[in-house]
């Protein structure tokens, strides 16, 4: 008889997966105002200080604007401590896509459905002309590309962000322990499964159209 694969041990909730959320600082938001004020007025403040978030790849900004309020916010590349930014309609904000290190969306054109946006990831979507975004590139770019040269930094990294690590393919497992482990190349098993598979099979590709990359024409 096998062990409870890792989606049955992490379903549980025990500490070996449980992220340090009580270190983090903020999340990154904006001003909270009426539609209204959003629209028609634009709001100064000013960056007091950049913080690192732990478990987050782009650091914060901690912003205090000048009707008294003070949030955390994402830091766009080329601004500084001290600096005066703006908010509101009159000015440009908010958002919740897009805000890791490096990342951006490109607005494409505005149609009678809504804005056309181009994610990092190349699809495209349409959204309300009334969301908010940060204009700017995230600041943080170019952060993975610096090796982290020591499995213990890979180690702090993922108990950041919740992960376990180091994580073991299911196919280099027994079968006895995994549903696609095997010794033989000939025993190998489709890795999708259904979306409504129990938490024991529910692993590899998960309500997946291919099993393979598509290719790029």
């Amino acid at each position: 008889m096998g062990k409870r694969i890792r989606v049955q041990r992490r379903g549980r909730g025990g500490s070996t997966f449980k992220a340090s959320t009580h270190k983090r600082m903020a999340p990154a938001q904006y001003l909270l105002l009426a539609t209204k004020d959003y629209l028609e007025t634009s709001i100064k403040g000013v960056i007091e200080e950049f913080v690192h978030d732990p478990g987050r790849g782009a650091p914060l900004a901690f912003v205090s604007f000048e009707n008294g309020k003070k949030c955390y916010t994402i830091v766009p590349e080329g601004v500084s401590e001290g600096q005066q930014i703006q908010m509101g309609g009159k000015a440009g904000d908010g958002g919740k896509i897009a805000k890791g290190s490096g990342a951006y969306s490109t607005v494409v054109a505005h149609t009678p459905q809504g804005s056309m946006v181009k994610l990092p990831s190349g699809k495209t979507r349409y959204l309300n002309d009334y969301c908010r975004a940060t204009i700017g590139v995230v600041s943080g770019a170019g952060r993975l590309e610096k090796p982290l040269l020591k499995a213990g930094a890979k180690f702090h990294l993922m108990k950041a962000k919740g992960h376990k690590y180091p994580r073991t393919r299911g196919r280099a497992m027994i079968a006895a322990v995994h549903p696609y482990g095997s010794s033989k190349k000939s025993a190998r098993k489709g890795t999708t499964v259904s979306r409504h598979a129990p938490p024991g099979q529910k692993v590899g590709l998960i309500a997946a159209k291919g099993a393979g990359q598509k290719k790029r024409r």
